[in-house]
């Protein structure tokens, strides 16, 4: 996984995506900020591990069949990963907005990584990342909470 490949890819993303939507010189920021805690809690409830009340645990990970615009059926997509893909597009461009995506970032989150504790669980986890997440304040996200962040976000996937 290239890490610094995805930053900026994310970021011809967000470019094209802020001068189509004409949002030049605007703090998207905080509607960033809002957007993964919105992704995380979505990823948690197609993974639906947590839902002990539940007779219908198992994770999303197919949508039911679908029809074509020709009538035709197909297989929808996987709404589990969709979800995860999401995050991941919101952490990039979080990162590419407070220039968070510098070699000495890319370093510091995979070290981390490499280094944390695992085992925590897929419902701890989530628990942890949207702690981190709701944490965010709009006019002072520190670094090491970013790449705290980002490393329990591997986490997860992992």
């Amino acid at each position: 996984m290239n890490l610094q490949k995805m930053f900026e890819m994310q970021k011809v993303l967000d470019d094209r995506i802020i001068k189509e939507k004409g949002l030049e010189g605007q703090d998207l920021l905080p509607n960033l900020i809002l957007a993964l805690q919105v992704e995380l809690a979505e990823c948690a409830n197609e993974w639906r591990g947590f839902k002990h009340w539940s007779n219908d645990r198992e994770p999303r990970t197919k949508h039911p069949l679908e029809v074509s615009p020709n009538g035709a059926f197909r297989r929808g997509g996987n709404p589990l990963l969709e979800e995860y893909v999401d995050c991941l597009h919101f952490i990039l461009s979080i990162g590419n907005r407070l220039g968070w995506n510098d070699t000495d970032t890319i370093d510091d989150v995979v070290a981390q990584h490499l280094i944390s504790e695992k085992g925590f669980g897929t419902a701890k986890t989530f628990s942890c990342l949207l702690s981190i997440a709701y944490g965010f304040h709009f006019s002072n996200v520190e670094k090491r909470t970013y790449i705290s962040l980002f490393t329990t976000f591997f986490e997860l996937g992992s």
